[in-house]
């Protein structure tokens, strides 16, 4: 395939989530005044909404501050597996923190299924739910082994598993583990009706206010970008990154990754389930009611955020991929996600630090956040209101880690410093001339700068000197963004903040409109 229809393909999808294409728009208020309320939590995702919910039921006056718009961020970005199978990690669970923590995390996922299940059938929400089996596969004899390892272990940690040699995929494996009885859905039509249920007895949404900072006395006070606060006994943070880090060292402990979808109709049915490959390439698929026909939802292509290089040939692999493997008859939609992984595998869901009280905490739950996400709502509700959860163990943000984490913990953070000082001496090209729709690194009177000019014509320059910790963001050529290879913050091309952990935009190179 060559450059010219890599291009074209790429032309026929819609560069947009499914999941938000296919839902309303919300529209709570920004905030607009400085308000009092038993609990604040950050963040509009899974975690938050369901968390918001749980503890408004708990009797608490909840105020809840988005961003930007409630699930349009990584909750609808994702694939929507709703399912404890989160590729090869009970095996190395029993291992590094043994088998008691193990099934703490086994049981806090499986439940998690059930509490989503129970949410559906309570407020009647029609969100394409469904029961289904989820599955590991290999097409390479290499990784059998380790299958057949993690069903062993699944299976004593009480999770319904089973080893199976053949699958009715279109095309050939060596071998896959099914986990019985998980889900999958269409998660805004999940969340934006469970949102709805938050609004009322002093109890409030507030979207496009993004909490900048927290400041403690008696009480917290989260001081916003309106200009107003919120001030509260308690907060939640659960803003996909913790935008306040409170000496927790997350950024250390977390590394962002991207991953890309496409969707397409296809010609032939699949199979019930999900699916995902345990090679090194990891593809995972499911299918997708789509108005009238079946959609495949494909995804992978895996890497550290800004280390992807071409950002574009990550859809045209999922492409190639997607027409070797299955009967496609259009592409629909792309769109890609970040997530953000811990050291050891297991998300942070507790006490921001060993000695925060009542500020805690949810992040890290790698690409399984639906029922990671779910599971930290109750984890939370449960320490909040009853100071103690059966999962807060394998949870604790303070928890120990073990060797092979040590060693992730030194690789990435060896990373971000070969990063950031190889963004210092990286020199930007001189020359400014740009093609409608390009960006680029460029230096101006000795100074970098990233430039973009966008599809009209229009020059867009930059300080591309990350607001994090100063960091050298780089170009994301299939998003228009500019993205740190630190720690994962993003940015539009106009500066404006896309993900965390920084909290403030980048300016504008001040002669920009004479560069036209």
């Amino acid at each position: 395939m060559d450059e010219k229809n890599d291009v074209c393909i790429n032309k026929q999808l819609k560069s947009k989530s499914y999941w938000i294409d296919s839902t309303n728009e919300t529209n709570y208020k920004a905030l607009e005044k400085d308000i009092k309320v038993d609990i604040a939590i950050i963040g509009g995702g899974i975690t938050g909404i369901t968390t918001a919910l749980l503890l408004k039921n708990e009797g608490f006056k909840v105020a809840l501050i988005e961003a930007d718009k409630i699930a349009k961020g990584a909750t609808g970005h994702t694939t929507a597996y709703i399912t404890s199978q989160h590729d090869i990690i009970y095996s190395n669970l029993i291992r590094s923190v043994g088998i008691e923590k193990a099934k703490q995390y086994a049981d806090a996922n499986e439940g998690a299924i059930d509490f989503i299940e129970c949410m559906v059938k309570k407020y009647n929400i029609d969100c394409d739910f469904c029961r289904l089996p989820a599955y590991i596969y290999t097409t390479d004899e290499n990784y059998i082994d380790t299958i057949k390892e993690e069903a062993e272990a699944a299976k004593r940690l009480g999770i319904k598993a089973k080893y199976v040699e053949k699958l009715d995929l279109p095309f050939s494996i060596k071998g896959a583990l099914c986990f019985e009885n998980q889900a999958q859905f269409h998660p805004r039509k999940y969340l934006l009706e469970i949102a709805k249920n938050i609004s009322s007895n002093d109890c409030n949404i507030y979207e496009n206010t993004r909490a900048v900072d927290i400041e403690h006395d008696d009480l917290y006070t989260v001081i916003t970008d309106t200009g107003f606060k919120v001030i509260a006994p308690i907060v939640v943070l659960a803003s996909h990154f913790p935008f306040y880090d409170g000496l927790g060292l997350y950024f250390a402990r977390l590394r962002p990754q991207r991953s890309y979808v496409i969707t397409a109709k296809i010609k032939d049915e699949l199979p019930k389930g999900t699916f995902v490959d345990a090679g090194e390439k990891g593809w995972y698929f499911r299918s997708q009611k789509y108005k009238d026909v079946q959609m495949i939802i494909i995804g992978g292509q895996d890497h550290k955020t800004a280390h992807g290089g071409d950002m574009i040939k990550h859809y045209v692999n999922l492409e190639k991929y997607a027409e070797k493997n299955f009967s496609i008859e259009k592409f629909l939609y792309r769109w890609s996600t970040q997530d953000y992984i811990t050291i050891d595998g297991v998300p942070y869901v507790g006490n921001l630090t060993s000695s925060s009280e009542n500020i805690y905490v949810a992040t890290g739950y790698g690409e399984w956040g639906m029922t990671n996400g779910t599971a930290a709502a109750n984890i939370l509700r449960d320490i909040i209101v009853n100071k103690v959860s059966p999962y807060q163990d394998v949870y604790n943000p303070s928890r120990n880690i073990s060797t092979d984490g040590i060693k992730n913990f030194a690789k990435e953070n060896f990373d971000v410093a070969k990063q950031l000082i190889k963004g210092k001496l990286q020199v930007g090209q001189y020359n400014i001339e740009l093609k409608n729709d390009e960006g680029k690194m460029v230096e101006i009177d000795g100074e970098r700068y990233g430039a973009y000019r966008d599809k009209n014509g229009k020059l867009h320059i930059v300080d591309i000197t990350c607001t994090h910790i100063g960091c050298e963001l780089k170009w994301n050529s299939a998003e228009k963004s500019w993205d740190c290879p630190c720690h994962g913050s993003r940015f539009t091309f106009e500066g404006d903040i896309i993900e965390g952990p920084a909290v403030n935009r980048l300016n504008h190179y001040k002669e920009s409109d004479n560069m036209e």
